[in-house]
């Protein structure tokens, strides 16, 4: 979902090897802090959830309440760090076997226990094409044995390497060597989920009326575009270290109305704050203005589908023109740090060589980009024409306001903005309704090739379309190798690759602002996943100093 940018991150190659076991943590309440009696919480949201089940959950929007409602195997601490949730610990054998040992205090809300089984029955729905889950790319990238051939509709559901042991035993078997799987199971899309509920009730199962959840909360209302309210879940396995009893998300499509609705005292933390805004609130409201490392890069994916886009010139060009120093110092002004490679620059263990254009001044840039677009058959005579869309966010308006600017000055290019509510927006780029898009991308876990992945040919999520028998044998054989240098080689391949076909143009590395009033107590400073989860969370008293 890095003050500049330092994520404060145990390196996952630790958890690669042995046996693995930690205690629990929850809320850590500072000895002497006087709670408010009140603990209930309102979370600013950056839209309306398309879902609430996990399967289904493609953006931020939907897993920041996810993640409050289920619980995978594993989930973070405040700086980050993988740590046990349903699993209590796990066993590795070569990076491929791994064998997970559930809590047997683990209930989902109704009381009754959740089961290896539990989280069988919740893989193979990713896995079943019946499904059509947008999720399903993620077993594949984790190669979970036979995963690909299921998606695929080539062999049967019941073949996916994951199998309950006994109730509290868990085993996935690896079509290859993965060293950071252990973080990767702490996914939405490897969440459980409860299977009579889903058999009994279908598509409406994740409904207030009807899910059971597994986390420390769960759902009690969901009024569309209005807010979703969840309460404790008593039958949550470390419910006794839970202090927040209610939170509402409520959606923003519109961070003024959110700014706004902070400043009166409806919202406790919000989900961005308005750009323009940036400045002001740091000045004026020091110690509620929080900035956050967050391992996400924004990007404007390229539909190389699509005429003349098709074409690498034109999207050098673009991409060459647009001032990343003026969108990260002159518009989002919070931090963010300009991007020329994709995968972000803090990602654990790698750090890109840096393209040719990235050490060339903005006027060189400009320069051949000119030259690039003229070769491609477009000057003033015959301007290049093109959509930008992007999704409802003024910070996405300031930013293709500006950027469809410097294409129009620097390259006589007419580029009409286009934007969409959040949902309409995913339909659109699913099924390629674009020439231009807006985009971000947050690590799933911390590595490299969660970021780099993205743009293999059979990744649903390549928006950009991208295909190239080059890249793609780049990132099998980075995941194949078991050696960090000789990894970080074609991973660095992989970005080259990337700059030189340029199916998209990285933008930034972000630096989440938020507004967080001061009697919020443990709020994450450091997790650069941008994962909060409210059981950590905590309301002081008023009364006491909140400094």
């Amino acid at each position: 979902m890095n003050p500049n940018i330092k994520a404060a991150f145990t390196t996952l190659f630790a958890l690669t090897t042995g046996v693995s076991s930690f205690s629990a943590l929850a809320a850590n309440v500072p000895e002497n802090t006087i709670l408010a009696k009140n603990q209930t919480l309102v979370r600013g949201n950056d839209a309306e959830a398309a879902t609430l089940d996990p399967m289904k959950a493609e953006g931020l929007t939907e897993m920041h309440i996810v993640r409050d409602l289920f619980e995978g195997l594993v989930i973070q601490d405040e700086n980050g760090k993988v740590v046990p949730g349903v699993a209590s610990r796990w066993e590795n054998k070569d990076n491929q076997v791994y064998t997970f040992y559930l809590r047997k205090e683990a209930k989902w809300s109704d009381g009754t226990p959740v089961t290896a089984q539990d989280f069988v029955y919740a893989l193979r729905r990713v896995a079943d094409p019946a499904s059509a889950s947008p999720n399903a790319w993620y077993l594949k990238l984790a190669s979970i044995k036979n995963a690909a051939d299921i998606i695929e509709g080539k062999k049967p559901v019941d073949s996916l390497g994951v199998k309950a042991i006994d109730p509290q035993t868990l085993e996935f078997t690896l079509d290859k060597p993965v060293p950071y799987f252990i973080a990767m199971t702490g996914h939405t899309s490897m969440m459980p989920v409860p299977e009579a509920a889903v058999k009994k009730y279908g598509d409406k199962w994740a409904r207030p009326e009807h899910m059971v959840s597994n986390g420390a909360y769960k759902l009690t209302k969901w009024v569309i575009n209005e807010r979703v309210e969840l309460t404790r879940n008593a039958n949550y396995w470390d419910n006794s270290h839970t202090v927040i009893n209610k939170v509402t998300y409520i959606p923003f499509e519109n961070q003024t109305s959110e700014m706004n609705r902070y400043l009166t005292g409806e919202v406790d933390i919000t989900s961005n704050v308005p750009v323009a805004m940036a400045s002001k609130l740091k000045k004026e409201h020091p110690q509620d203005f929080r900035v956050t490392p967050l391992l996400c890069t924004y990007y404007y994916a390229f539909n190389t589908q699509h005429k003349p886009f098709d074409d690498p010139r034109v999207r050098q060009a673009l991409s060459y023109s647009i001032m990343r120093d003026v969108i990260t110092n002159g518009i989002t002004d919070v931090g963010n740090i300009p991007a020329y490679t994709f995968a972000h620059k803090d990602v654990a263990g790698f750090t890109a060589t840096q393209p040719a254009y990235a050490l060339m001044t903005q006027e060189e840039r400009n320069q051949k980009a000119k030259e690039l677009l003229k070769a491609a058959g477009f000057d003033e005579k015959h301007p290049l024409k093109g959509t930008l869309l992007y999704n409802t966010n003024e910070s996405n308006k300031a930013i293709a306001v500006a950027i469809a600017s410097m294409w129009k000055k620097t390259l006589g290019a007419d580029i009409t903005l286009e934007n969409q509510e959040w949902k309409s927006y995913l339909s659109s780029r699913k099924s390629g309704n674009f020439d231009i898009m807006r985009a971000s991308w947050c690590g799933d876990y911390n590595e490299a090739s969660t970021f780099l992945n993205l743009f293999t040919t059979d990744n649903e999520r390549n928006y950009a379309f991208y295909k190239n028998s080059e890249y793609d044998a780049t990132l099998d054989k980075a995941q194949k190798a078991t050696d960090v240098g000789e990894r970080n080689h074609s991973y660095d391949h992989a970005e080259a690759l990337l700059s030189q076909d340029m199916p998209i143009a990285p933008i930034y590395y972000y630096m989440q602002p938020r507004l967080v009033r001061a009697t919020v107590g443990g709020f994450p400073m450091h997790n650069a996943e941008g994962k909060i989860y409210t059981k950590d969370l905590y309301i002081k008293a008023k009364t006491q100093n909140t400094k």
